[in-house]
This record gives C-alpha cells, structure tokens and sequence, in this order.
C-alpha cells in the first residue's frame, strides 16, 4: 500500500507540475495591425459577421492551421502575436478582390504595421451623400480594375450606427443596371420611423462584383 501511495502521491505531483507549466506560458504581447490596400490606398468592406478575413501562418511548428485575422469595414485588421515571421494572405474565394497566392513576409517585433497589396475587381472613389429633408443622394465613380470584370449590383445604404453593410442598414436602394464612371443613388427615408428618431445617420455606397463573394465599399460618411 506504501508502494501504491507513493506512485499516486508521484502522479499527481507530476500532474501539478505540468499544470503550473501550462498556466505559466506568457501569452503573445506584440500587436500587428495593417491594410488591405490598392494603389496604398485602403480597399473598404463588409466589416460584421466577421465576412472578410486574411490568414496568417507561421513555419516552424506543428499546427500548420492560418491564424485567420478580420478585415474592418475600412480595409484595416489588426492581431495579438508572439514575436516572430509569419506568412501574411488573403483567404483564397473571400473578398472583392482577385484570389492570389501571393504571401506577404511580416516580422512581428513590438508594434508592427503592413499593407496587404489586393487587386481589387473596381474601386470607388469620389464619394459625395448628402440628406435633404428625407431624400438621401450618393455619388461615386466607379473604375474597373479587372478587364473582365463585371458588377451584378449597386447597393446605397443608410444605418443609425458607423457600422453600415448590405446585412446592417435600416434603408437600402439597390439597383441591377451599373456601368463604370460616374454612379448617382438616391433613397427616400419618407414614413421610416428608425430614421426619423436616429440621433446620427450615416451612408455608404457598395457595388458587388460577379466574381466576388463580397462587396466593395466607399468609405461610410455621417449625414446627420
């Protein structure tokens, strides 16, 4: 029974050991925080639901799974890491941009900044909204960047929160029939109750490329 008592007394000292081990691993401290950019300039999205992300990976260890890494609605993303090199790339068949397999070297140190190059299908520029009474106007042009390229939908849309998406909106005007160049929306907001006691309104104009499983997005803009 001596014996029995000192190969428990054994294990469970063990099991304490390696139980203050693992609660004793220091947790990553460096922040990484970036763009996903055309022309350095920042390609704006879906920023809920966790719709676009980019991956990270890191070589040298045995879980070979991306760190996936959310894309805000302005283009920008950051992640908690441990200090080290990491391979930086889009999800392949995720944003309005061209799938590539292209991957960005980052050395994580500290405080760590990238852009992420993309190539997105059209950029919008030149966002214009204004809110006259109820009648809310959008202007943007659009500019295809991919030849072959073609948009299935147009999208303005208005929210009483910063946070505006084709899933987070109380009014929306979607139209079918959009060509590049100059692109003129506009939303009546007569009889809609949430607009009429939202302290703030705010707008953003989106066109949904055919070959992309995301919208492109101006930047969001208050207009009360």
């Amino acid at each position: 029974m001596k014996g029995i008592a000192k190969i428990v007394s054994a294990v469970l000292c063990g099991l304490f050991i390696t139980s203050c081990g693992l609660d004793n691993y220091d947790e990553p401290q460096s922040t990484l925080e970036g763009r996903v950019v055309y022309n350095n300039q920042p390609v704006c999205v879906r920023g809920t639901a966790d719709a676009v992300q980019v991956q990270l990976y890191q070589d040298g260890y045995g879980n070979h799974d991306p760190i996936p890494v959310y894309v805000t609605q302005d283009g920008s993303f950051s992640a908690i890491l441990f200090d080290g090199q990491y391979k930086l790339i889009t999800r392949s068949g995720n944003g309005p941009w061209l799938s590539s397999t292209d991957t960005l070297t980052v050395n994580v140190n500290g405080y760590t900044t990238v852009d992420l190059p993309v190539t997105p299908y059209f950029t919008l520029t030149g966002e214009n909204f204004s809110l006259n009474g109820n009648q809310v106007t959008g202007t943007a042009t659009v500019t295809k960047v991919v030849e072959t390229s073609s948009i299935t939908s147009a999208l303005l849309l208005v929210s009483k929160t910063a946070f505006v998406d084709e899933a987070t909106y109380l009014a929306r005007q979607e139209v079918t029939e959009v060509s590049e160049g100059n692109l003129s929306m506009s939303l009546d907001l007569t009889g809609n109750a949430d607009a009429a006691s939202a302290a703030s309104l705010y707008a953003r104009i989106g066109v949904k490329p055919a070959e992309a499983d995301q919208y492109v997005y101006t930047p969001v803009v208050q207009i009360k």
